[in-house]
């Protein structure tokens, strides 16, 4: 099975896909100091964009050749800081999927499984035979 030749966004966080289907996808991430914030563990804005990554990702998976996905709501919310040097996991799985709306739901745990955060989002449905590139939304 070929590697799939993820984003830069994504290879930037250092997200490490473990699997990845329509159903159900899984990754980890493990915290480097310059994911974290002054106090020293992972940052909220971090485990968000590892949520929507994930959710970006479960979404396009089961879309038509050159079918798109763009996030038009993200909520995150937060219950426990991970510290530097901790591996978070997170698994997304599609809550509703509908003709032009797929909402899914990333839980990240900490290393010792306590849940960090809830990331629920929206990915809007774009076809590619009925758009532009230039008229598809890039986040």
């Amino acid at each position: 099975m070929p590697v799939p030749d993820f984003p830069p966004f994504t290879k930037l966080l250092g997200v490490n896909v473990l699997l990845r289907s329509p159903e159900r996808s899984e990754a980890e991430l493990t915290v480097r100091e310059n994911l974290c914030n002054r106090r020293g563990v992972l940052h909220g804005g971090a485990m968000t964009a590892l949520g929507d990554t994930l959710g970006g990702m479960t979404a396009s998976i089961s879309l038509s050749d050159g079918g798109r996905t763009a996030t038009i709501e993200s909520k995150t919310n937060f219950f426990a800081a991970v510290a530097k040097g901790d591996t978070v996991r997170a698994i997304c799985i599609p809550l509703h999927r509908g003709r032009t709306t797929i909402v899914l739901e990333t839980r990240i745990t900490r290393g010792d499984g306590k849940l960090a955060a809830i990331v629920t989002q929206t990915q809007l449905i774009f076809e590619r035979s009925k758009w532009s590139d230039s008229e598809v939304p890039n986040p």
